[in-house]
């Protein structure tokens, strides 16, 4: 009866470097799909959910106004100052916007949509999955600032799910970053101020 001859070190060490091989890249190779679908899924949330409406700016074009995609999500235009908001008479009409789609006047004053892009001065390359969520939450900068103002639909937005946001975040975080100083809003103009009568010119 004859023996078979037994592996020899190395080949005995081969096989387990290629077993530690595959298991350790079976792990790294699941992260990076979670993390692509999640990118994937804040994608489809923001293209949904009208982040585009007033955080892109609009331009006009022989189509009529569409999403300037070269300014994707950089909020309203710093080079765009806007003049004071016109005064409505009292009535149904309440509001007014811009052109861009970027800023808007109300009773709560006028809001400039925010630079979402992964900006670190002007936007969200600072940010932490925790602040996004927790300023979506709490309706407020950082999630402890300034209330977050209309037309931001807030109320809504708090519907998402701590996933939904992470993803959102996710995605956010690789669209191109776009340096844009979005102004601070400005508060409403006092009653007073605004029905008063300009004085006669020389007095």
């Amino acid at each position: 009866m004859t023996s078979k001859p037994l592996p020899s070190y190395w080949a005995v060490a081969a096989a387990s470097a290629v077993a530690m091989i595959v298991l350790t890249a079976a792990p790294a190779a699941s992260a990076a799909d979670n993390a692509t679908s999640k990118v994937v899924r804040g994608q489809y949330l923001v293209q949904t959910s009208g982040c585009h409406d007033c955080h892109t700016p609009f331009k006009m074009t022989p189509e009529g106004p569409r999403p300037d995609m070269d300014r994707m999500l950089s909020g309203h235009p710093e080079q765009l100052v806007m003049p004071p908001a016109p005064q409505l008479p009292a009535g149904p009409w309440v509001v007014t916007s811009a052109g861009t789609n970027t800023a808007h006047a109300g009773p709560w004053g006028v809001s400039f949509t925010a630079n979402l892009t992964p900006d670190k001065e002007t936007g969200l390359g600072k940010w932490t999955v925790r602040t996004f969520t927790d300023t979506i939450r709490t309706g407020r900068h950082l999630g402890r600032g300034r209330e977050i103002l209309p037309p931001m639909p807030i109320p809504v937005y708090r519907n998402f799910t701590d996933e939904d946001l992470a993803a959102i975040f996710a995605y956010l975080q690789t669209v191109p970053a776009v340096k844009n100083k979005v102004p601070a809003p400005r508060p409403p103009v006092p009653a007073s101020a605004s029905t008063a009568v300009p004085a006669a010119a020389g007095s």
